[in-house]
């Protein structure tokens, strides 16, 4: 009966049907007994009218805590299986491809600068990050013809790490070029908002601090560069905080310096969080919010940084540095960190919107090993056409060739223009900031080094 009852899933109607039955079960006994002793005697009925409504009553109950095979069955199974939150671990483990994130926030941050805050939309959990590694997003620009991918700094290290923000310029354009403004960086200042939907890749990118280290270091920005920085600074306030690091960065004044009170505030728990702005044209309001006027630059780091370094660590001068800003705030400052004899492999440097370390071309290739010609079939597109060295890299060969594969940073750091490599070898003209996956290429750094080469594109 009970194996009967189980399989009914509805507790109402298993109550009744376990009373029912209780009911007819004692109504049968009681009967065969009265009819076989005295079926006169009034006292004997009433004894079996009262024992057929208790079994009634003891069969409901008996109904009620039965309880439902199926409903055993798949608490059996949630015990056996990964809960959904595993689940999501697991997915996000892996992690590689596009993944949809809406934005949350929006925040004006200075003049030019604007911050962008980026939750899953499926609602797993996100991995961690090196504080100054990058975000690749993807576009769809109505004017485009194609989805416009760019990748930007993580400009957050959040202790929740229940989303990662982005803090972009909007890019005007270029003095004396008759070209358009940034359309990627203008495209998400106008027209995304708290709600849109923007494709992200996982973040990657090798221009990061090693939070371990005991080594000085010396973060120097200017402008938007200082994006990568906050990340820096406020995973070592967190992680690391008998490091000592300088927080150097220039603005124009304070209408353009992005986040300064989010750095000052971090400085109040990280007394080892070394603090300079330096504004070239600074205003009266800027009075008190600035440490010295001119350029953050060889001069600043020559009179007053590396005398501090030496200051704080017995006489020592060894520090890590970091840098992060225009080509010509860049070129500027290596060439002075050079002046002062720090050597190269300290010296740690941002090139764009993500992140690259030395950048010097591979070393011994100058070409060396690249044929004179090659036969590229790009084997998607079901064509085969002939490349010579005037022909550039693979994706600028692929792009005269009225194909349109994915890139961004043009510099085999971002990792877009990745594909597969299905016969043939290449040869990069400079080294790849990350390892492509086994069996692909990254094309825009990259020329054919065999008489044949067929990429999956």
């Amino acid at each position: 009966m009970f194996s009967s009852l189980s399989k009914i899933h509805n507790p109402l109607l298993r109550s009744i049907t376990a009373a029912s039955t209780s009911l007819a079960i004692a109504t049968l006994i009681a009967a065969v007994a009265i009819g076989l002793t005295n079926p006169k005697d009034k006292s004997a009925n009433k004894i079996g009218v009262y024992a057929s409504l208790l079994a009634f009553i003891a069969g409901a109950g008996i109904g009620l805590v039965v309880k439902d095979k199926s409903e055993s069955s798949v608490s059996q199974e949630k015990k056996k299986s990964p809960s959904n939150d595993t689940q999501k671990d697991t997915q996000n483990d892996t992690w590689q491809d596009w993944r949809n994130f809406k934005i949350v926030k929006k925040e004006s941050e200075s003049k030019e600068i604007t911050s962008f805050y980026f939750q899953p939309v499926d609602g797993g959990e996100l991995p961690d990050f090196k504080p100054g590694q990058f975000l690749t997003i993807k576009l769809e620009i109505p004017e485009q013809q194609r989805p416009v991918i760019r990748t930007y700094s993580l400009s957050d290290y959040p202790q929740s790490r229940d989303y990662y923000r982005l803090s972009i310029k909007r890019e005007g354009s270029p003095k004396d070029l008759d070209v358009p403004p940034g359309v990627a960086s203008n495209f998400m200042h106008d027209r995304i908002s708290e709600g849109s939907i923007i494709p992200c890749k996982p973040p990657s990118g090798k221009f990061y601090i090693d939070v371990n280290s005991s080594v000085p270091a010396v973060l120097i920005s200017n402008g938007v560069g200082i994006t990568p920085m906050i990340s820096m600074a406020k995973a070592s306030s967190r992680l690391n905080l008998k490091r000592h690091i300088w927080f150097v960065h220039g603005a124009r004044n304070g209408e353009y310096h992005a986040c300064r009170e989010e750095i000052n505030a971090i400085a109040k728990s990280y007394p080892n969080l070394h603090i300079h702005y330096r504004y070239s044209r600074p205003g009266v309001q800027d009075a008190g919010k600035y440490h010295s006027q001119g350029y953050a630059d060889k001069q600043l780091l020559e009179d007053i940084i590396i005398p501090e370094i030496r200051e704080t660590h017995n006489g020592s001068t060894n520090a890590e540095y970091f840098l992060c800003g225009s080509p010509s705030f860049m070129d500027s400052l290596q060439q002075g960190l050079d002046e002062l004899n720090v050597p190269e492999e300290n010296v740690f440097f941002e090139s764009f919107g993500g992140g690259k370390t030395k950048g010097k071309p591979k070393a011994g290739s100058d070409n060396q090993g690249t044929v004179d010609s090659a036969e590229v079939v790009f084997a998607k597109s079901d064509k085969t056409v002939t490349w010579t060295p005037e022909d550039g890299t693979l994706l600028e060969f692929a792009e005269a060739n009225a194909l349109n594969p994915d890139y961004s940073c043009r510099q085999g750091i971002c990792m877009t223009c990745m594909c597969q490599l299905e016969e043939g070898e290449v040869e990069y003209i400079e080294s790849p900031a990350s390892e492509p996956d086994e069996g692909s290429v990254l094309i825009c750094i990259s020329k054919p080094k065999t008489a044949k080469v067929v990429l999956d594109l």
